[in-house]
């Protein structure tokens, strides 16, 4: 039986995204991947994991039922990746995790990936890790390449106005080059999004939203258009947006407050990547 290796993540994007990436690093060498996420077919995944691939990658949700259903087998999954472990916690996880994990070779190689090390993280490494190092990368600080400032507004007539004004302003002559202004709007309720890109659409802006209550082909439909600047304004939420990769993203607005610190360090990290400015606004109540 074909040994297997698992990847885990909390959203279809991030799945997805990391299979596409998978498929890119992996062409030639005969290696196969299936992406196991709700909201697309099950029986489409269910035909290609009976085809024999090497690459597991999936949300809990749909990986759970593809193993209660006796289709997906990890007991040879001796390698075993855990994307924004703390992330898959936030949203209620834990239980699948631990039952899928727990599907797993007794003897494996994990590797927990998340942005933040809360007690739930560190008891999770304790019981599933064996001698566990820990790599931290960058702890508590935001990229220095990145211009961060606040818009004060009174009301939310005036929020909408100085959004407008923003969007409308562009980049600066310095730094346009090439690049489009591309901007990526995060909101803190579903229903906030939709109606936040009906305004800016009636505005005439290309606007798109996603959040976890749309259908997941109309969500990769849409982020493939912010992708290629078909839209140059995505408005999401945080579930939706997080540890997704979209390059030259110009500038994050936070339109509604972050909850906490390491929102706020998430949300304005996707922007000013890989050497490039970016500009993170935040609007704050006058």
């Amino acid at each position: 039986m074909r040994e297997k290796v698992l990847i885990m993540a909390p959203t279809r994007e991030l799945a997805l995204q990391i299979e596409s990436d998978f498929k890119t690093l992996a062409f030639g060498f005969g290696m196969f991947s299936v992406a196991c996420v709700g909201g697309l077919p099950i029986m489409k995944q269910i035909r290609e994991i009976k085809l024999g691939v090497s690459f597991v990658i999936g949300t809990p949700g749909r990986l759970r039922d593809l193993i209660e259903k006796k289709v997906l087998d990890l007991s040879v999954c001796h390698s075993v990746v855990l994307d924004e472990a703390d992330r898959m916690l936030d949203m209620g996880f834990r239980d699948d995790m631990v039952f899928i994990i727990g599907k797993t070779a007794k003897e494996r190689q994990t590797l927990f990936f998340s942005a933040t090390l809360s007690p739930e993280i560190k008891k999770m490494t304790e019981q599933y890790l064996k001698d566990p190092v820990f790599i931290s990368v960058v702890t508590g600080v935001t990229a220095k390449n990145i211009e961060q400032d606040v818009i004060r507004v009174r009301s939310k007539e005036e929020k909408l106005t100085k959004l407008h004004e923003v969007l409308n302003k562009g980049l600066p002559a310095e730094e346009k080059g090439d690049r489009p202004m591309k901007t990526l709007i995060f909101r803190e309720m579903k229903h906030s999004v939709d109606s936040l890109e009906k305004e800016l659409r009636a505005l005439g802006f290309k606007a798109g939203g996603i959040h976890g209550d749309k259908r997941s082909r109309e969500r990769i439909r849409i982020l493939e258009s912010f992708k290629k600047d078909h839209i140059t304004i995505l408005i999401a939420t945080d579930v939706a947006a997080r540890g997704l990769d979209i390059p030259d993203v110009t500038h994050v607005i936070n339109y509604d407050v972050p909850q906490t610190y390491d929102t706020y360090v998430h949300r304005i990290g996707r922007t000013g990547r890989s050497g490039k400015k970016g500009t993170a606004l935040t609007f704050v109540p006058a």
